[in-house]
């Protein structure tokens, strides 16, 4: 028996979640409900995402978040970092564009654990799959 956890346990926040197929913030609720993630998208105006609930807001989320997702540009981002924080995410993924040193540096500052990179290719998957 294999003492391990299974990734399928993971929740997973989609900040920037997208109905439009074509934008990374879709293709990532698609890659990480593939690979078996509990997929929580989050968006201001969109009751759903692929089929999921959506939230307005990170802080909504009613149980806990094991990794953050973040598609929105960095000015955004940065009003954002204090519900992630509040949330206690331990991990909290700026993919390429969502970006900035500012927000990085806050991120760290409020006990944020931010990667910079794509978390599409992150769980091994290629966004042009999706």
């Amino acid at each position: 028996m294999s003492t391990s956890v299974s990734v399928s346990a993971k929740v997973a926040v989609i900040i920037g979640a997208s109905q439009d197929r074509r934008k990374f913030g879709n293709k990532a609720v698609r890659a990480f409900s593939q690979r078996g993630y509990r997929v929580i998208p989050i968006h201001p105006h969109a009751a759903e995402v692929e089929g999921l609930p959506a939230y307005k807001k990170v802080e909504d989320v009613p149980i806990a978040v094991d990794v953050a997702l973040v598609y929105v540009p960095p000015e955004v981002g940065m009003g954002l970092l204090e519900g992630l924080a509040a949330k206690n995410i331990p991990e909290v993924w700026f993919n390429p564009g969502a970006e900035s040193p500012a927000l990085v540096e806050r991120a760290v500052s409020l006990g944020l654990r931010p990667i910079v990179a794509c978390s599409i290719i992150g769980i091994g998957e290629l966004p042009d799959n999706y």
